[in-house]
C-alpha cells in the first residue's frame, strides 16, 4: 500500500529547524513546504499537466499560512480539472497586472526616447510638447491596453472644440505610432486609432503662398532688397530667393559649411538626413561676404539678435515680410520661394526637372532606382544657380526675360 502523508500542523511548521540541505514537508494533494538551509520556508505545489510534472510557487510561510496554502492548492487543482495549467494561468495573471502598470505616458515616453536620434531637435521637442499639452493630461495615466476608440475620440473632440482641427489629426497620428509601438513591445493588443477613421472633422488642405508670375515676383524681390531692418535679417531675406532652400536650413547655416572660394554651401538636410550641396552664385557669395565681418567669427551665419550662440528666430523672415506689407498668407512665405524657383526654372528658363528637384534636396533617383549623390550634376547645377541669380537680377531691374524654349523657336 502506498505510504500515507500526515497533514502538517502550524506547530510542526513553526518548530521545524533548517538543515544543511533542503527539507520537504508534505501536506498531501501535492502541497509541500520547502525548508531552505537559510531558514526560509516556501510553499510549493507539485502537479502533472499534459503528461509532465510541474511545480507552482504558492508563497512563503508565515506570510502565507497553512490554511491559505491549502486554499491555493485547491484553486490550482480546480483549474487542472478544467483543463487549465495553473502555472500558465499564473503567468497570464502576472502579465495582466504588469500591463495595468504600463500607462500610455510610460509607453509614449519610451517610444519618444527610442526614436529621438532620428528626429531633428526641434521636431523631437515639438512632438513631446504636443503630447504633454493634449494627450498626457487626458489619457496619460490610463493603462495603454485599456484605452479604446471612444476614449480617444473624446480627447480629440476637445482639441477640435478649440478650433485646432489640424492638431487633432496630428495627435491621432502620434497616438497611432505609440499604440503600434505598444503592440510590438507587448504592452497592448491593437491600435484603437484605426477605429477613428472618418470620425474627425476633415482639414482643408492649404498650400503655402507662392506666386509664380514673374511680373508679381519682381516687386517682391525689390521689397526684400529694400528692407531696412538688421543686417542679419536683410542678408537672409536677400539670400532666400537666390538659394530657395528651406527657411530653417538657411537660418541655421554654419560658417563651417560655407566655402566662399569654391562658391559652395554643404550641409546635412534635416528632413531627409542626406548631405546636400548648394552652389553659390556670385550674387550669393557677395551677400555672404557682406555679413562676414559681423558674424564670420561666430558659429552661425545668421545669429540670433539676443545671442550669437543660437541662430535667428524661425519667424524672423516671415515677420520681416509682414512688416514690409507682404501678405504671407496670399502672396509668398519664406518657404514659398521654393515653389517659385521650381516653376520658373522649368517653365521659363527651361532647366531639366531632375536638376531642379536635386537642387531642392528632394529624393531624386537614377533610372536604376538609386538615389543620386550630392555631387550629381554639380557643374550643371552651378550653371543653373548662376542663371537663376542673373534672372532674378533682371526681374528687379525690369528686364523682359524670354523663355529658352521661345528663343530656340526664334520667337
Amino acid at each position: 500500500m502506498p505510504k500515507r502523508t500526515t497533514p502538517l500542523t502550524d506547530t510542526q511548521i513553526r518548530s521545524m529547524k533548517p538543515d544543511s540541505k533542503d527539507i520537504k514537508l508534505f501536506d498531501g494533494g501535492g502541497l509541500f513546504l520547502l525548508v531552505k538551509p537559510t531558514g526560509g520556508k516556501l510553499w510549493r505545489f507539485k502537479y502533472r499537466f499534459g503528461g509532465r510534472e510541474k511545480l507552482l510557487s504558492l508563497g512563503a510561510y508565515p506570510q502565507i499560512s497553512l490554511s491559505l496554502a491549502r486554499q491555493r492548492r485547491e484553486e490550482a487543482r480546480t483549474l487542472i480539472a478544467k483543463g487549465i495549467d495553473p502555472g500558465a494561468a499564473r503567468k497570464e495573471q502576472e502579465a495582466a497586472i504588469l500591463r495595468e502598470q504600463e500607462t500610455f505616458e510610460v509607453v509614449a515616453r519610451e517610444w519618444h526616447n527610442q526614436f529621438l536620434p532620428q528626429w531633428a531637435p526641434r521636431t523631437a521637442e515639438a512632438i513631446l510638447d504636443m503630447l504633454s499639452l493634449d494627450v498626457f493630461g487626458e489619457i496619460g495615466n490610463q493603462p495603454i491596453a485599456s484605452i479604446n476608440a471612444p476614449l480617444l475620440l473624446n480627447m480629440l473632440r476637445r482639441i477640435e472644440a478649440r478650433g485646432a482641427n489640424y492638431t487633432a489629426h496630428r495627435v491621432r497620428g502620434l497616438c497611432s505610432q505609440i499604440f503600434r509601438y505598444g503592440v510590438a513591445t507587448g504592452r497592448c493588443e491593437r491600435d484603437p486609432t484605426a477605429d477613428l477613421k472618418g470620425a474627425l472633422t476633415p482639414i482643408k488642405t492649404t498650400h503655402r503662398a507662392a506666386t509664380t508670375d514673374p511680373k508679381e515676383v519682381a516687386p517682391l524681390l525689390r521689397m526684400l532688397d529694400g528692407y531696412q531692418g538688421t543686417l542679419v535679417v536683410r542678408c537672409a531675406l536677400r539670400l532666400l530667393p537666390l538659394l530657395f532652400v528651406r527657411p530653417g536650413e538657411l537660418r541655421t547655416m554654419l560658417w563651417a559649411d560655407v566655402d566662399l572660394e569654391k562658391g559652395e554651401w554643404s550641409y546635412m538636410v534635416n528632413k531627409t538626413k542626406t548631405p546636400h550641396i548648394v552652389p553659390l552664385a556670385k550674387q550669393a557669395v557677395a551677400i555672404l561676404r557682406e555679413i562676414h565681418p559681423l558674424s564670420g567669427n561666430d558659429t552661425y551665419v545668421f545669429p540670433s539678435a539676443r545671442t550669437n550662440t543660437r541662430p535667428m528666430s524661425d519667424m524672423a523672415m516671415n515677420a520681416a515680410m509682414r512688416r514690409m506689407g507682404i501678405d504671407t498668407k496670399t502672396e509668398i512665405t519664406g518657404h514659398g520661394f521654393r515653389a517659385v524657383a521650381r516653376t520658373i526654372l522649368d517653365e521659363v528658363l527651361g532647366f531639366r526637372p531632375d536638376f531642379i528637384e536635386h537642387q531642392l534636396a528632394h529624393a531624386v533617383r537614377d533610372p536604376l532606382g538609386r538615389a543620386y549623390n550630392r555631387t550629381a550634376h554639380l557643374p550643371e547645377r552651378k550653371k543653373m544657380m548662376q542663371a537663376w541669380a542673373d534672372y532674378l537680377d533682371g526681374l528687379k531691374q525690369g528686364a523682359e526675360i524670354i523663355p529658352l524654349h521661345m528663343k530656340a523657336a526664334g520667337l
